[in-house]
């Protein structure tokens, strides 16, 4: 096991691009990270300097307190698990985990298989050990390629989108027995991913990267209830954050539905702003007849035309259109280019009690908590909160 850390990293090709954009982050011993962010955004590229399939154009990666810079992977002691499995067909199950092992040529035919069959009971794949790739599902795959892993007593693991050949179903179990092993062996895990869903639930602490820069580096509860800026707020949340325009009326913001006071605090580090975007989550919203009398008064009330209704047994979305002004409808729809999401659209989702009996095309009334609402400067993304002291 070891630290990893990466002081001003950049990776920039011929043409001049930085698909990584001087990035500097800490993982410690033991700790799993996750690189989250949408296509294109850097992660894999930069889990591939950690191990050294990508040259680093500038900055330091260190390892374990060892610079790695000019190190070739099979001296960096790193074990990757990639998406697509890599392993030999012709092999089986067995041959397949002890291979690193047999490849050193540093270990006895004893010690190979203890350390299999260790690996192997962990993984729960002793019944398997003589069946070739072929015979196995997709599941009992990365379970062999995890496997490959682990007995090579790594300094750290490397993931990069393992899950994504999977259906639905077996991703949300692959998802629970990588936790359990990690958390078991206590490795260093560096884990790259596309989908928020397995960063939120993963991840000891995630990393959010756009464009080759990284936005924020936070726990996952930290990240969808602070997030520093539009971006981070957009991509981390399904459904995502609701965005909707808010225009600043003396000591009020008027959004699309109605106005809702600003509390001192804001007021106080506004400046000469006029119009903001609010940020407020699915789930702050309800339906008014279900909300308790305690907590009306943190909120406010509002009537809406809803154009559809999701009932998905233990929760309910609600979808109520609205138009945007152009001061900012153009910042929505980078947004929503940014976080490569068909769900950014002029709406706002609202999250029901499963009692609501809110139905397609109504007009009803609804509440939103105003405690729970971000308010983001659509000509730099930040969230306004980064600017109320602490």
């Amino acid at each position: 096991m070891a630290t990893i850390e990466m002081n001003n990293i950049v990776k920039q090709y011929g043409d001049g691009f930085p698909a990584v954009n001087d990035i500097s982050l800490d993982i410690a011993d033991g700790e799993l990270m996750i690189l989250v962010g949408p296509s294109g955004c850097g992660k894999s590229t930069l889990l591939r300097m950690i191990v050294g399939l990508e040259d680093i154009t500038s900055g330091d990666m260190v390892i374990g307190g060892t610079r790695v810079n000019d190190l070739a992977p099979r001296d960096r002691n790193l074990a990757m698990v990639f998406q697509n499995y890599a392993l030999y067909p012709h092999l089986t199950v067995y041959e397949n985990i002890a291979f690193p092992l047999r490849l050193s040529k540093e270990f006895s035919n004893d010690e190979i298989d203890r350390k299999v069959r260790e690996a192997s009971a962990t993984l729960e794949l002793d019944e398997h050990l003589s069946r070739k790739p072929a015979n196995l599902s997709g599941g009992q795959r990365q379970r062999v390629a995890m496997g490959r892993a682990i007995v090579r007593d790594a300094q750290a693991f490397l993931f990069d989108e393992p899950l994504s050949n999977l259906d639905a179903k077996l991703r949300g179990q692959m998802r629970t027995e990588i936790s359990r092993l990690q958390k078991k062996l206590g490795v260093t895990t560096v884990y790259v991913t596309h989908d928020q869903t397995e960063a939120m639930t993963l991840g000891d602490r995630v990393a959010v990267l756009k464009k080759g820069i990284l936005q924020q580096v936070a726990t996952p509860r930290e990240l969808y209830e602070h997030p520093v800026n539009l971006f981070v707020a957009g991509f981390i949340g399904s459904p995502p954050m609701n965005m909707l325009p808010a225009k600043v009326n003396g000591d009020r913001l008027e959004l699309p539905f109605g106005s809702v006071p600003m509390t001192s605090e804001v007021k106080a580090v506004l400046g000469d702003t006029e119009l903001l975007i609010a940020g407020v989550r699915p789930e702050h919203f309800e339906d008014a007849s279900l909300v308790d009398e305690a907590i009306k008064p943190h909120g406010v009330e509002f009537d809406a035309d809803v154009d559809v209704v999701e009932w998905l047994g233990n929760e309910q979305y609600a979808y109520i259109p609205f138009e945007p002004p152009p001061e900012i409808a153009g910042q929505l729809a980078d947004l929503q280019a940014e976080t490569d999401s068909e769900s950014l659209r002029t709406q706002i989702v609202v999250a029901l009690d499963t009692a609501s009996r809110i139905r397609d095309g109504e007009s009803t009334r609804l509440f939103m908590d105003t405690r729970k609402m971000h308010l983001f400067v659509p000509e730099t993304g930040e969230n306004l909160a980064a600017r109320v002291p602490a």
